[in-house]
């Protein structure tokens, strides 16, 4: 259309900034966390049977669910499509015992989906991790389902009982002689959650997002330092017999260090943004992982470390900006408006003399 020399396009849209025009969307972005999640998942049902698979098709199509009866019921956009819900319930799954009831699991999917989501305002408005949220609400409120760990049907074939101590219920009993070794932590033959049990399986996930670039290494890998110098340093001066090289492997390969570091640490929202800001927020989680570990009642700590530097990430990612950017824009105001006061002083004080 032209009028008066000048020519009019009615199909340009203008939007803000950012311009990048990419076929990664948050569904394919979602998706991909779905293919890196596999190996966990395709694990836990070589160890441990069926049960998994159940639990996780019950989870991720609970939090679907529970996502689209909200936006119905409150009339808000559908946003069901884009998949988060069903990453959000593959990996409370993923954090459960493989024997773990389903009913009490679609409870976790709940607290995670509709409490910390969408009341939220929704995927990217939340200010922690969903499902690391929702796992330790079902840990508070169903203590001994969440702690009963079945065996792996290949020690099922050695052992009378059904259930056993995972490596760190063992470290916390001080049994660790009687520990599974690093080869079998690293295969996954060991008890525990059905999908931090399988290292290779993590590993894989972990290498996955990395190539298609979801996920950058620096939060896994500081997270996983962290806990592998802090278990190296304890055990080389205050860990008694144990050896502290075999201890700090093991730190790292038993219970959720990888896992968490890789699929909920990771988190886009609930994560800081810069470089800077990523290194302080994983040191912090390995800090708060190996203090509790050692110190506390309970025997692992990556749900309670992730949960509190997501709190802190808001306040991470304000320092490390500042830094960065340098002084906040209160401060530049307070400067040029100082800046303004002094040369209207100088002023007067020119005209003083002057007169």
């Amino acid at each position: 259309m032209q009028e008066n020399n000048m020519t009019y396009y009615d199909n340009l849209s203008v939007s803000s900034s950012p311009h990048l025009v990419t076929s990664l969307d948050t569904a394919r972005t979602m998706q991909y966390v779905l293919l890196a999640l596999a190996p966990a998942a395709l694990a836990s049902v070589i160890f441990f049977g069926l049960h998994p698979l159940v639990l996780i098709i019950a989870c991720m199509a609970s939090s679907a669910f529970f996502e689209w009866g909200y936006e119905k019921l409150l009339k808000k956009p559908e946003t069901v499509r884009d998949c988060s819900a069903l990453v959000t319930g593959a990996i409370i799954a993923l954090n459960m015992p493989a024997n773990f009831p389903v009913w009490m699991a679609i409870i976790g999917c709940f607290v995670a989906v509709v409490i910390v989501k969408c009341l939220y305002g929704g995927i990217g408005r939340n200010i922690a991790n969903p499902a690391i949220v929702g796992r330790i609400v079902l840990l508070l409120s169903f203590t001994s389902q969440m702690t009963t760990w079945p065996l792996t049907n290949f020690q099922r074939i050695h052992a009378d009982a059904v259930t056993g101590a995972t490596p760190l219920g063992l470290l916390a009993d001080g049994a660790v002689s009687e520990a599974p070794s690093l080869g079998a932590m690293f295969i996954g033959n060991i008890g525990g959650a059905m999908g931090e049990t399988c290292v290779i399986a993590v590993l894989l996930g972990a290498a996955f997002l990395i190539w298609k670039k979801i996920i950058s290494p620096v939060i896994p890998c500081v997270f996983v330092g962290t806990v592998f110098l802090f278990s190296l340093i304890y055990y080389a001066f205050a860990g008694g017999d144990h050896n502290a090289l075999y201890m700090a492997f093991f730190h790292v390969f038993a219970g959720g260090v990888l896992f968490g570091a890789v699929f909920c640490a990771t988190d886009y929202v609930s994560s800081p943004i810069l470089k800077e800001a990523k290194i302080i927020y994983a040191v912090g989680c390995g800090l708060v992982t190996m203090i509790i570990r050692l110190f506390c009642a309970y025997p692992e700590g990556v749900s309670f470390a992730i949960l509190f530097m997501n709190v802190m990430t808001p306040l991470i990612d304000r320092v490390v900006v500042n830094r960065y950017y340098g002084v906040t824009q209160r401060e530049k105001e307070a400067k040029k408006k100082a800046k303004e006061e002094a040369a209207k002083a100088k002023e007067e004080a020119k005209k003083e003399v002057s007169a």
